[in-house]
């Protein structure tokens, strides 16, 4: 079943249409959240949305797609596709797309562009148990990040060079590909953050974390070329509320492999543990006690959504 809310309307999913001239067509120009939510007893729920459309909102204005994306506006309409939508779980995505433009002919000073909204509901993805029980491998992207693109460390529909490395990784038994910057400092997974926890056992618990766009310390020209991602900030909560440190750095190939834990993030998986890196075993070749607790809140602040939100 596929609920698709389109420029404000309902439509089949097979009747749905955009213009042959729509700039997330034509060039690639737009921005999409992907989160997870449902919709039982009359209540519908996502997962941190109001982190999710801010977001949103906020890459569309720094990277001049439209300053007319209203809040309230599409926090309704992604609880009214859920409604529409009636099951319990459910993935949903929300894109933004440049519009019906020749890009060219519209001045900045415009005041951005009038863009193309696109909500579509569909059933939960459903993942191996065994990923989450027993961790994953992952694989290392040939594809390097740039910091001084300034579409880096933002949701864009520019996501072929990392789905290419996604088929790659799983042609390799991989879950996911680790991507590295120009300067090979970690910026995350293909479709995911990641967090390391460093040092050997015994040590006291911290966290590492790639410094995300938003968050360079003061002095530092260069932004990030990693997303400020919703599940990160969910964990960075919950290390918070653990009493573990959590650090944002740069951080090397050789911190990845020498870490005692490593985990994703995103949306789907919530957290997802990694036990080997390639040939490299993480720690003791199985998800860590870090990695376990941080997932349990994760899923715990999940169901609160689905019980408080409507």
């Amino acid at each position: 079943m596929t609920t698709v809310f389109l420029n404000g309307l309902f439509v089949e999913a097979a009747e749905a249409r955009i213009s042959v001239m729509d700039a997330g067509l034509q060039h690639g120009v737009g921005l999409f959240e992907t989160l997870t939510g449902g919709s039982e007893g009359g209540l519908s729920w996502a997962h941190r949305l109001e982190d999710h459309i801010d977001r949103l909102i906020g890459s569309a204005r720094a990277l001049g797609l439209s300053d007319r994306l209203r809040k309230p506006a599409l926090a309704e309409a992604v609880l009214a596709v859920l409604a529409r939508h009636g099951q319990p779980s459910a993935r949903l995505r929300l894109t933004v797309t440049g519009g019906d433009l020749n890009m060219l002919r519209r001045p900045p000073a415009a005041g951005g562009l009038d863009p193309t909204v696109l909500i579509v509901a569909q059933p939960a993805m459903e993942y191996p148990p065994a990923w989450f029980e027993e961790g994953v491998m992952v694989s290392v992207a040939d594809l390097h990040i740039s910091p001084l693109d300034p579409t880096a460390g933002h949701k864009t529909l520019a996501y072929w060079p990392r789905l290419r490395e996604l088929q790659g990784a799983a042609a390799r038994g991989a879950g996911e590909a680790l991507v590295f910057s120009v300067t090979n400092h970690l910026v995350g997974g293909c479709v995911s953050n990641v967090f390391v926890v460093p040092g050997p056992a015994g040590d006291r618990d911290q966290l590492w974390t790639p410094i995300a766009r938003g968050e360079e310390p003061p002095g530092i020209a260069v932004p990030s070329a990693t997303l400020p991602g919703i599940t990160r900030l969910a964990v960075l909560e919950g290390a918070e509320r653990l009493g573990i440190a959590a650090h944002r750095r740069m951080i090397s190939v050789a911190d990845v492999l020498s870490a005692r834990e490593v985990f994703l993030t995103n949306s789907g998986w919530g957290v997802l543990p990694v036990v080997a890196v390639e040939r490299s075993v993480i720690g003791d070749g199985r998800p860590g006690p870090v990695s376990r607790r941080l997932r349990r809140i994760w899923l715990d602040g999940r169901s609160a959504s689905a019980e408080t939100e409507s």
